[in-house]
């Protein structure tokens, strides 16, 4: 069992790292039930003893990375050359890049992460986290934060308009915020859903989190501390 979940981990990585730009929902998914388990209304429990929201009902993930002896410069070229392969999709952008300040801010984007058919309508939650990094020299601040589960609602293509061919699907946009959503609330009537969109999302900090220290500690493709 310990060798195939290596053997997981390792197909993850090459993927991520071979297309950085692209993180698919299916090798998110795999990763996050090996690591929280596939009952994703159990593994959204057990996450919400150690995780809360902060002042703006968002979930905020931050972390410090030790960098010592890279200059703010050079943790800059690194980070800039990270993000610039990572969000570089119309809907995976870098917001705000400021060298002097030392800040670099991108949005994520990860599609499917969560889908669920009811009776009357279908949903389908996307993920759109906000990834802020401060740089000084030898070390860097990085906040990962969720302000909102970004849906698509299809009302009228549930599953009992299935076949009807009077149903004309409509197609409303939503926000779902994280307050409203299982397990930060249990008045919650989309739990199943909302509590697997929890553990994806909580997964992909861990890849970012993991990402980010690798590309400042080893650079992106391993040769930027190189003679040449």
């Amino acid at each position: 069992m310990k060798k195939i979940f290596l053997s997981i981990l390792a197909c993850f990585a090459f993927v991520v790292c071979s297309n950085a730009q692209i993180l698919r929902a299916e090798e998110l998914e795999r990763y996050a039930k090996e690591r929280y388990g596939g009952r994703w209304e159990e593994a959204a429990g057990n996450l919400a003893d150690s995780l809360s929201l902060d002042k703006n009902n968002a979930l905020t993930y931050v972390q410090i990375i030790e960098a010592p002896g890279k200059t703010k410069g050079q943790l800059y070229i690194m980070l800039n050359y990270w993000y610039s392969a990572t969000f570089n999709s119309g809907k995976a952008v870098i917001q705000l890049n400021d060298k002097d300040a030392g800040v670099i801010i991108g949005k994520g984007f990860v599609e499917k992460i969560a889908k669920h058919t009811g009776g009357v309508n279908k949903y389908t939650v996307h993920l759109e986290p906000i990834i802020k990094t401060d740089i000084k020299d030898n070390k860097i601040r990085v906040t990962y934060t969720i302000p909102f589960y970004t849906v698509v609602k299809m009302a009228g293509a549930g599953y009992m308009y299935s076949g009807s061919s009077n149903a004309r699907p409509v197609r409303i946009d939503e926000n779902w915020v994280l307050d409203e959503c299982f397990p930060f609330t249990l008045q919650d009537n989309h739990k199943k859903t909302s509590s697997k969109a929890l553990v994806m999302a909580h997964a992909y900090s861990n890849v970012v989190m993991d990402k980010i220290e690798e590309a400042v500690k080893n650079g992106l493709v391993g040769n930027e501390t190189e003679e040449w």
